[in-house]
């Protein structure tokens, strides 16, 4: 089946009394996969909503994200303050499947709002912790002479470069693919560069990731190691 009749299939045959439901990611796109999977979100009056579920059903594997109104809200509030929102842009940029009584709409449009709106700024603080944790890194990298621990090394500064690229963009951070994808739309190239850099620090050649992270770390105030302090709670 094409994915948006397998989409309504699904939800018609989990909860046919549904109010209105989202069908997002990749597979109505055109990076959709060989592997890409149903991505939908079903909204419900209340109970058994919330739950997510995983199914292979209609020949696709699905992940169905069921909510209600209030419970939609509730967990993209906590998302966009973390600055990455799935269940976001799954309603956003997603394909409206049905809408019995106008809960799609509102969901859909205030989807859009938030997504066209931007996360808010990084806390002065977290791009400190950030500048720290790319500093240890980079040092670890400078005195590392094993290979399983460069590969680990550099895939972790390439994920949290990546990370503090959008941050000091206030663009959306994703994971996975979709952080390659954010950073591509943040700043362009900047993903293939990653690649390129990491692929050559794995074969000895450290140089162009580490100038990598430092012209990023340099945007956001240079490294940072001496006097980088947190108190704990008592």
């Amino acid at each position: 089946m094409e994915p948006i009749d397998a989409a309504h299939a699904v939800v018609e045959e989990h909860h046919p009394e549904a109010r209105g439901a989202f069908l997002g990611g990749s597979v109505i796109t055109d990076r959709r996969t060989a592997t890409s999977d149903l991505d939908i979100v079903v909204l419900l009056h209340g109970v058994p909503a919330p739950y997510r579920l995983n199914v292979h059903e209609h020949g696709w594997p699905v992940e169905l994200l069921v909510h209600t109104e209030e419970s939609w809200h509730t967990f993209v509030e906590r998302e966009v303050r973390n600055r990455s929102s799935p269940l976001m842009w799954m309603c956003a940029g997603g394909v409206l499947l049905f809408d019995r009584d106008g809960v799609g709409a509102r969901i859909g449009a205030h989807a859009k709002s938030l997504a066209a709106a931007g996360p808010s700024p990084t806390p002065a603080q977290e791009i400190e912790d950030r500048r720290y944790a790319l500093t240890d890194l980079l040092d670890d990298l400078a005195g590392c002479t094993e290979q399983g621990e460069r590969l680990f090394i550099c895939t972790e500064l390439a994920r949290r470069t990546a990370e503090l690229a959008l941050a000091l963009h206030t663009a959306w951070n994703g994971g996975g693919k979709w952080l390659a994808r954010r950073l591509d739309a943040a700043a362009p190239g900047m993903s293939a560069r990653l690649h390129d850099a990491v692929q050559q620090a794995l074969e000895g050649q450290t140089t162009p990731l580490v100038t990598m992270v430092n012209e990023v770390l340099d945007q956001a105030g240079g490294r940072l190691w001496v006097g980088y302090r947190r108190n704990g709670t008592p």
